[in-house]
């Protein structure tokens, strides 16, 4: 469905008002991209800078850094200004090295695999 002069006016005036702010960007894979917002183009394609990853795993992040990046429209789900980083995240939140959190996603993942299996091996079981 293509967008009508209208919309694409109404959305590409919105995207203005967020240059040369701090952003952070839900992506369709569920990953948040942090930077700052530098331009976009008719397409509504996005360029920031300074931008890192920020991988959360249970009570533990790490900000990832990408440096340049630019992110096409259609992988957008959610754009929002970012607070101040103090105010960003809840005080439970605990920074860890890139290292450390590719282990805590392993093991959370190795977690949920087995989940998956033990639940597998029981289905002959009938609790209903």
């Amino acid at each position: 469905m293509p967008w009508s002069d209208a919309d694409h006016t109404l959305f590409s005036s919105s995207l203005a008002s967020y240059l040369d702010r701090k952003i952070l960007i839900l992506l369709r894979d569920g990953r948040k991209i942090l930077g700052t917002f530098r331009s976009f183009d008719q397409y509504a394609n996005i360029v920031l800078e300074g931008t890192s990853e920020r991988v959360m795993v249970g009570n533990l992040y790490c900000d990832i850094p990408l440096g340049l990046y630019v992110i096409r429209r259609e992988n957008v789900v959610l754009i929002g200004e970012r607070e101040s980083a103090e105010e960003e995240l809840s005080p439970h939140m605990t920074c860890v090295s890139a290292a450390e959190i590719k282990r805590a996603q392993k093991a959370e993942k190795d977690a949920a695999e087995l989940k998956g299996s033990m639940r597998k091996r029981m289905e002959f079981l009938d609790f209903d």
